[in-house]
């Protein structure tokens, strides 16, 4: 028995689904990563504008490298961020 990939789709159109993936381009597939990665990283900067609603858009860029990067890596790749108030 196969393992569903979601638990809220039925097992018929998660099969659809599946056979249309396979079914897609290379230029399809990575159009929809893009895509779905665009959409992430807005999810992102609207979370540190909410969270820091009075920072330049610098800081915003900063604040998302640490969330991308983690505060060591960013720290070493933007040396400003030491400035910030971080947790």
């Amino acid at each position: 028995m196969t393992v569903p990939l979601a638990h809220d789709t039925s097992p018929d159109i998660e099969r659809r689904q599946i056979e249309r993936w396979r079914d897609m381009s290379p230029a399809e597939k990575a159009a929809i990563i893009t895509g779905l990665t665009r959409a992430a990283r807005e999810m992102a900067l609207a979370g540190v504008r909410h969270r820091h609603p009075d920072a330049t858009p610098h800081e915003v860029f900063l604040r998302l490298g640490v969330l991308l990067l983690g505060k060591e890596l960013a720290r070493k790749a933007y040396p400003e961020v030491a400035a910030l108030d971080l947790p």
